[in-house]
């Protein structure tokens, strides 16, 4: 119910109103103004943001370095194989859907492969057998729809998203395998435990964020996570901005001043 509401406030912040006759062409916006128009929920996202960061800081954080001080590094990595393998089936659903039938015939390739050969996932034989990782979730597969991304929205736990990719979420939810163990308290271990480990995984990265988020982190964050995104569903190959018309015009040539008399348009 949260998520249809927030589409319903997505949806009203994008609406067009039609200009009706003798009416004046609005002023171009600021670019202040346009910030505003693709982040409307701006106030529920920073309180949102702040909460993520004291929790991931004061809890998920200390617990992930905890869990990489005891936890010897061949393990770690089996650790995160495991998971990594069990994400492969959702993300060939999503090569199919994107009509991208060579990759997905390799996620099922790896999945079998490192399911069986690689005892469960712990060890990630296909990538040694040329079969390269995926990365698909079905928010990507609506952007290859042209699901616009709708205004950015910060969710509790998860961190940043957008209504389209928040209303993604429940397919991802359900093509992911331990969701659907009748032992829910197995299941909800195995969360836990991929959710540390994941983070483990970017202490560096989160103390790299730390120092190039500068004066103002929510919107290195939401820029970061934006172009992220585009970048994702393009494959490493988004759209270049066409550029501002008449910049690659030449410049008309100067007019010739006229000659003075007495003087010649030759050099002896």
């Amino acid at each position: 119910m949260l998520l249809a509401g927030l589409c319903l406030l997505g949806v009203s912040a994008c609406a067009t109103t039609q200009q009706g006759p003798g009416e004046e062409t609005p002023p171009a916006q600021t670019e202040a103004e346009q910030d505003n128009a693709r982040d409307p929920l701006e106030g529920f996202n920073r309180a949102m943001y702040t909460f993520n960061d004291k929790f991931d800081r004061y809890l998920l954080k200390p617990v992930a370095k905890g869990y990489r001080a005891i936890t010897p590094k061949p393990v770690r990595r089996g650790i995160s194989n495991f998971f990594s393998n069990l994400h492969d089936p959702g993300v060939m659903l999503n090569n199919l859907l994107q009509g991208k039938p060579k990759q997905a015939g390799s996620d099922l390739g790896r999945f079998l492969v490192n399911s069986t050969i690689g005892i469960a996932g712990l060890f990630d034989v296909a990538s040694k057998m040329g079969m390269e990782k995926h990365n698909e979730d079905f928010g990507q597969t609506l952007g290859k729809w042209g699901v616009g991304e709708g205004p950015y929205l910060v969710l509790p736990f998860l961190g940043p998203s957008t209504v389209r990719d928040g209303a993604a979420l429940p397919v991802d939810w359900e093509t992911y395998p331990p969701n659907h163990m009748e032992e829910t308290s197995t299941r909800d271990k195995m969360l836990v435990v991929e959710v540390v480990d994941k983070r483990a995984q970017y202490l560096e990265a989160g103390d790299i964020l730390d120092q190039a988020a500068g004066q103002d982190p929510y919107i290195f964050v939401r820029e970061a996570y934006r172009q992220r995104r585009v970048n994702q569903i393009y494959d490493g190959n988004p759209p270049q901005a066409a550029p501002p018309p008449g910049l690659f015009e030449d410049d008309e040539p100067a007019p010739k001043s006229p000659a003075q008399p007495g003087t010649s348009s030759t050099t002896p």
